[in-house]
């Protein structure tokens, strides 16, 4: 039972083409892919609710395969950017290996999910950039891609519970 209010999740406007930054200024949004003033979730979590959204429309719409790749390419950039925080050299992996070692079975299998997600990710886009390829193939990788980003979500969340809010007992 929730005691306190409810936060809802944190939304974020795209800038239109008139708002742009100057040349040699950094945006607030380094991937201004997406329909200008679109409101979504911030961050990957975001980027992959938008390509939910357009894997979810009836790909007989005109124009489908062009706004499944508008929303795949941020979730790419996003997910290269998640990699590199994750699996660098001063990374969220070396620091959750060196509080807690025990967890190195885990992590492996988040590093596995890297590779496999970035496969899957690059596999959608060349389908769909490809008209000869069938929409319903199209759909079906990009709904494998979708389940990827949703187990390795749950499995990175369940690695850190067990980090930082398992005890472990024999302290005193």
């Amino acid at each position: 039972m929730a005691t306190g209010p409810v936060q809802q999740p944190s939304l974020v406007t795209r800038p239109s083409a008139a708002h742009r930054h100057p040349p040699g200024l950094s945006a607030p949004d380094t991937y201004p892919e997406g329909l200008p003033g679109e409101p979504r979730p911030a961050g990957l979590a975001g980027d992959v609710h938008a390509l939910a959204r357009a894997v979810a429309v009836a790909p007989t719409e005109p124009r489908w395969r062009e706004d499944l790749l508008l929303r795949l390419r941020p979730v790419g950039h996003r997910f290269a950017e998640h990699v590199r925080v994750t699996e660098g050299p001063s990374g969220l992996y070396r620091e959750l290996l060196t509080h807690s070692p025990r967890l190195h079975h885990g992590v492996r299998l988040l590093t596995r999910d890297h590779a496999a997600i970035v496969a899957a990710l690059q596999a959608v886009q060349r389908l769909a950039e490809h008209s000869d390829v069938s929409l319903d193939e199209v759909r079906h990788r990009a709904g494998y891609l979708l389940r990827a980003l949703a187990r390795h979500r749950r499995r990175g969340a369940d690695l850190l519970w067990q980090a930082y809010l398992t005890d472990l007992g024999g302290e005193t």
